[in-house]
């Protein structure tokens, strides 16, 4: 689970509750079920109209996966150029068909990694590897951030509906304050609450999770774009260390991986 979110989520709305319980009495006022449907229904409505149900379905289920961690994190990146400089050594010893058994295991778990093995056991050049690959992280991003951009279309269309909820509001009130002008203010507040509905659903809801998604699909793309150019490698045979230095020129220094150190720990089971 993603603590952070789930706490920003909480930390959000419960600043909202404590403003209220800290401000008035009448926690009533802040509760309209007219201002939530004008809010969330025409939020849903307004999005229906402009995608496809199945895009939309697949945004509120990604929305939904938010609070899991995403699986690509910088001792993963380091593990990818250690997999990669390993089946280097694999190829200078037994060439393509020591890769294909080596990497029999992962190239069902890992499409993108099983595509791109199969380019460079099928002897495609590193160059050729490189646009295959790089075709296939970029079509591969835009689909997985389709969800993204639905959710910050409705972040932007919510506040738009709190709006007209508030106007709604308002010519209803004005209809009867000739005859009754006590409810004005009662009135006012409640129409005012639409538009409190709208901002909320964009600012703690909507936007956040457009964000958040399209964020872990570019770590996903960086990671891809990393092995892209090591297996690009491995097409052109080059040797271990000149992997690891290449795909090293792509993280953060903290993390680079090290052949030195790789052998330094594999050193004590040789000796025994």
């Amino acid at each position: 689970m993603s603590l952070a979110t789930i706490l920003g989520v909480l930390f959000g709305f419960g600043l909202f509750i404590l403003s209220v319980v800290l401000s008035t009495d009448n926690y009533s006022t802040f509760i309209d079920g007219a201002s939530f449907i004008m809010v969330l229904g025409g939020t849903f409505a307004a999005t229906f109209v402009s995608y496809e149900p199945r895009y939309v379905f697949s945004a509120l289920r990604v929305m939904g996966s938010i609070v899991f961690h995403s699986e690509i994190t910088r001792g993963i990146l380091t593990h990818e150029v250690g997999r990669i400089i390993r089946w280097g050594y694999v190829i200078q010893k037994t060439g393509m068909p020591g890769l294909e058994t080596d990497a029999q295991r992962i190239r069902r778990q890992d499409r993108f990694l099983g595509f791109g093995i199969d380019l460079v056991i099928s002897g495609y050049t590193g160059q050729e590897v490189r646009e295959i690959l790089a075709n296939t992280v970029e079509s591969t991003f835009q689909r997985q951030t389709v969800p993204a951009n639905i959710l910050r279309n409705m972040g932007a269309t919510a506040p738009a509906f709190g709006m007209i909820g508030t106007l709604v509001g308002l010519i209803i009130m004005l209809d009867h304050m000739g005859t009754d002008p006590s409810a004005l203010g009662p009135g006012l507040a409640v129409a005012l609450v639409t538009t409190l509905y709208g901002v909320l659903a964009q600012r703690l809801v909507f936007l956040p999770a457009s964000s958040k998604i399209r964020q872990r699909e570019e770590i996903i793309r960086f990671r891809n774009y990393l092995v892209t150019e090591g297996l690009a490698l491995l097409a052109e045979r080059k040797s271990p260390r000149y992997i690891q230095d290449k795909m090293n020129s792509y993280l953060d220094p903290a993390i680079h991986f090290s052949i030195d150190r790789m052998r330094g720990r594999e050193q004590p089971k040789d000796e025994e």
